[in-house]
């Protein structure tokens, strides 16, 4: 059943953001799962619809199929744009299987000038990888520029935290200055809370947290007991709401929620 308060309360803060003075828009972050449900059913429409109720601005997907048997050969980042009506798609391959590929897919209704991939795979782990997306946030005449790094981090403590660094080195992001929005978010699989005093420490970054002060948990979908999902903020953004979702659907269309953050232009 959906939680109408919670619900509500969600969607209205972007509306009245970007009603009001300032420039807002809307991030969800969310691990599909090839558009496998926990009820082994591949079902991308069902993702889509969990999207669509949310109507963010911007969708930074995690395991997103192209042309692989087990998701129908689907292009899934094209099918789930065209799904949203979003017109600007990044997508980046991080794993080459047999046949077809997985990896990272930013979905937008805004202008995107670049897109970029950095590897952050470690020796001989799995491939892993983060998505650089320069996204030009509009509202009316109002344009501002966002940097948004789409991330799927490794299983270990250690292959994340040197991943966060390598990030943190790369030079898409040394050369983004104090005067730039960036965004860092994704799937961080960080079950012990480890990463946000890295990202703060040596990344100037803010963790985007409940008004609780307390991490969101997202997984898994059905019974949520870890935060695995995380998203991470500097430079002229405030956060104005911060959400995973309450819809029953979500529970079964993927293994993880989605996180929704809103935010706003300083």
């Amino acid at each position: 059943m959906i939680d109408r308060q919670a619900e509500s309360g969600a969607a209205g803060a972007t509306r009245e953001s970007k009603a009001g003075a300032r420039l807002g828009f809307r991030l969800l972050t969310y691990n599909i799962h090839k558009a496998i449900g926990v009820d082994r059913r591949f079902d991308p429409d069902r993702i889509g619809s969990v999207i669509r109720h949310y109507d963010p601005d911007i969708a930074l997907l995690q395991e997103v199929d192209r042309y692989a048997p087990r998701s129908g050969r689907l292009d899934l980042a094209s099918h789930l744009a065209n799904l949203l009506d979003h017109r600007h798609r990044a997508v980046s391959m991080n794993v080459h299987l047999k046949q077809g590929r997985y990896g990272n897919a930013t979905l937008t209704r805004f202008p995107i000038s670049r897109q970029y991939h950095i590897d952050l795979t470690i020796s001989w782990r799995k491939r892993r990888g983060a998505q650089h997306t320069r996204i030009h946030v509009r509202n009316g005449h109002m344009v501002r520029t966002v940097d948004v790094f789409n991330v799927h981090l490794g299983l270990s403590a250690r292959e994340r935290n040197r991943q966060v660094r390598m990030l943190l080195e790369s030079p898409d992001v040394r050369r983004l200055g104090a005067d730039d929005a960036v965004i860092v978010a994704g799937d961080v699989n960080d079950w012990r809370g480890l990463l946000p005093p890295l990202m703060e420490n040596e990344g100037g970054f803010r963790f985007a947290r409940a008004a609780t002060g307390r991490p969101i948990r997202t997984f898994p979908s059905y019974a949520p007991t870890g935060a695995l999902d995380r998203v991470f903020f500097r430079g002229p953004l405030s956060v104005t709401h911060v959400a995973r979702s309450r819809l029953s659907v979500a529970r079964v269309a993927s293994d993880h929620l989605p996180l929704i953050v809103d935010f706003e232009f300083v």
